[in-house]
Order: structure tokens, then C-alpha cells, then sequence
């Protein structure tokens, strides 16, 4: 067993890997959750995968986004993350979307088709219609609450958008979600930890941003991670 992938197909089988290996996953939004979400999915042997992204990388993203390093400032992050996966799987079949989808584009990037969408937006409207557009299609999705304000990684839960709970940015997608006729059918990953409000701040003159949340390393990940999971275990057939 000398392949790169040889230790997943011990735990995953022929047939799981193979699986993984003829799957299509959509990651949209390389921040903190994205990024590694994208880079586990990368790890496992998914054969295509389609990363969008707008954004450059700023000092701030350093300590918590998997692409964020001095060397890397102002560089775009689906460039730095793109040269990351196929520096893993070279024969990764990578489609790279430098853009803020919304709108038709959201529409005509949904209409390529996919496996699964992962939903690491951390922009409320776009996040919404991008769920929306993925369940009119049938396209399964998992999307990411908030990380931000949180500790605790063993209180990520994995859930029906339905059954939430605890989590401010679920009760809000909730609310908007039922507005479009949608109540379930969205695998949440969240948090119900609690935040304390005086680690946000409110900003001006951010793109797509009205405040900021503090954020420690490693809470990011483990929702990216814990998206990847999802992906994983429903592509390769395993029961979660």
C-alpha cells in the first residue's frame, strides 16, 4: 500500500474510495471554515471540486484561515488555496471561481451540477439564496453557522436546519428560509455556545461585513472539518 491514498481506502474500502474518487463537491466561501472544509474533502480523493472565493487574504485571516500567512497577504485566496490542493492531489480535476457569487452567476454556477454544496458564506443573503438555488435543484447541502465568539469545539453539532438551536445565525437563516417555503433539508453544522456580545464589534466601510466577531484558531476549523465529515461520510456511503 505505497498510494497517497492508501491509509483512507484501508478505512473507506475499494468502493467508498471509489466513490469519493467519481465525485463532484462544490465549496463555497475559503475563510476560516471553507478552507479547511476544502482541503479535507481535497485529502479524501474527491475527483472534482469547484472553490469560490472573492477575496484576498488580509493580516486579520491569519489566525484562523488555512491560506492566511505573511507571505501570502493580498493575494487572492482561491489562488493560494488552488495551488494548495493540486500540490496534494495533482490529478485533481479543480475548477477556480474568483468571484462573489450572487444572482444569475449563482444560478449558472448551481446549473453545472454537483454531488454536494458546501456552504462556508459568511454573508447572510448570498448564503440564503445560494441554499435556496442548491434545494430547488436537489443538490444536497451542508451549510456552516457561525464560529465566531465560541470555545468549546466538542458543542459543534451536526443537525437538520430544523432542529437548531442556540445559535443566533441559524435562527436567522431559519426565519429567511421559511420565507421561501424551505423548513428542512439543510444540514446545519453549529454551535450552541453562547456568545459573549462584547467580543463583536461593529465596522464601517467593510465589504460584506457589518461587524466582527472575535474568532481563536481553532473553532473555524473544526466547523470546516466537521463540514467535510458530512460530505465524506454521505459520499462514501457511511452512516452518520
Amino acid at each position: 500500500m505505497t498510494d497517497w491514498l492508501s491509509r483512507t481506502e484501508l478505512l473507506l474500502g475499494d468502493e467508498g474510495l471509489r466513490k469519493l474518487k467519481t465525485s463532484n463537491v462544490l465549496v463555497a466561501g475559503l475563510g476560516g471554515v471553507g478552507s479547511y472544509a476544502a482541503e479535507m474533502i481535497c485529502r479524501t480523493g474527491v475527483g472534482k471540486m469547484t472553490i469560490i472565493d472573492g477575496d484576498t487574504i488580509h493580516p486579520s485571516n491569519r489566525n484562523r484561515q488555512l491560506p492566511a500567512l505573511k507571505s501570502t497577504e493580498k493575494l487572492y485566496k482561491t489562488e493560494v488555496m488552488g495551488a494548495r490542493l493540486l500540490d496534494i492531489n495533482p490529478d485533481l480535476n479543480l475548477t477556480i471561481i474568483r468571484e462573489y457569487i450572487r444572482d444569475e452567476r449563482m444560478i449558472e454556477i448551481l446549473d453545472a451540477g454537483y454531488d454536494y454544496i458546501i456552504d462556508a458564506i459568511d454573508t447572510l443573503s448570498p448564503k440564503i439564496f445560494l441554499i435556496w438555488h442548491s434545494l430547488q435543484r436537489k443538490l444536497p447541502v451542508v451549510s456552516s453557522m457561525g464560529a465566531g465568539g465560541k470555545f468549546d469545539p466538542v458543542k459543534i453539532r451536526i443537525s437538520d436546519i430544523s432542529e437548531t438551536t442556540g445559535c443566533t445565525l441559524a435562527r436567522i437563516l431559519r426565519k429567511r428560509l421559511h420565507r421561501l417555503g424551505i423548513r428542512e433539508g439543510v444540514t446545519a453544522v453549529y454551535s450552541p455556545e453562547q456568545i459573549d456580545k462584547t467580543k463583536i464589534l461593529g465596522v464601517k466601510g467593510e465589504q460584506n461585513k457589518a461587524s466582527v466577531v472575535g474568532t481563536i484558531s481553532y473553532m473555524p476549523a473544526a466547523f470546516g472539518i466537521a463540514c467535510a465529515s458530512v460530505v465524506i461520510r454521505d459520499l462514501a456511503g457511511i452512516k452518520r
